[in-house]
């Protein structure tokens, strides 16, 4: 099954109902059983978002459900009764007079399309707190990768977080630490060439050859 993140239903509302991003406070819309087959498919791809990526919490996850739940209750009623009633939804009682549709997009358009599991390994040893995010979201693609049996994604990936990974750690080295390395790979023939002098346009072998002489890699 596709993987579903926030941003691609956010662009199905804005495709599909195309009044929802500039809907203003207090002026209602209509959603009538001509509506149903539309917001089916919105309950459908809002039912696949994984759980991690909804990262909203408080008043906002509250009325994200609520709406949800709205849209749902109503179709439910329109495909119970033959028309008529139209039985229109227009707002959701005790919410923002905004449409149910308005106020699922709202809570989407500020969730992450990448997040890692709760499971995913925290790296807490790392100091640069949005580097250590984006690796955290990386290491969760890789899972996810790996269980869906995507191996050169998740082999390209793994190489790019083990050289952040590397290129972070050798960077709280001291610089006379890793010169002092990379002389002494020079001369035993380990590293064939002369590195680039900025460690950000190493290659995974610099990395790992330097990383394991300075004690970081451990054999």
């Amino acid at each position: 099954m596709p993987r579903v993140v926030p941003s691609q239903v956010v662009a199905f509302i804005d495709q599909v109902f195309g009044w929802a991003a500039n809907q203003e406070l207090n002026h209602g819309v209509n959603l009538t059983r001509q509506n149903a087959g539309q917001l089916a498919g919105l309950i459908h791809l809002v039912d696949q978002i994984p759980e991690e990526l909804l990262t909203i919490n408080g008043g906002e996850y509250s009325s994200y459900v609520c709406s949800v739940a709205a849209l749902s209750e109503r179709l439910d009623l329109w495909r119970a009764q033959a028309p008529p009633p139209e039985l229109e939804l227009v707002f959701v009682s005790g919410l923002h007079q905004l449409s149910p549709v308005r106020l699922i997009r709202d809570a989407l358009s500020v969730c992450p399309d990448a997040s890692a599991a709760p499971t995913t390994s925290a790296l807490n040893f790392m100091t640069h707190a949005q580097l250590r995010t984006d690796l955290r979201c990386d290491i969760g693609a890789i899972d996810r990768a790996l269980s869906n049996g995507e191996w050169k994604a998740a082999t390209v990936l793994a190489g790019s977080v083990i050289e952040a990974l590397l290129l972070w750690a050798l960077q709280q080295r001291l610089p006379a630490d890793i010169t002092t390395a990379v002389t002494t790979l020079r001369n035993s023939g380990e590293l064939t060439r002369q590195p680039d002098p900025n460690l950000e346009r190493w290659d995974l072998h610099e990395y790992t050859e330097v990383a394991a002489h300075v004690g970081i890699i451990q054999t």
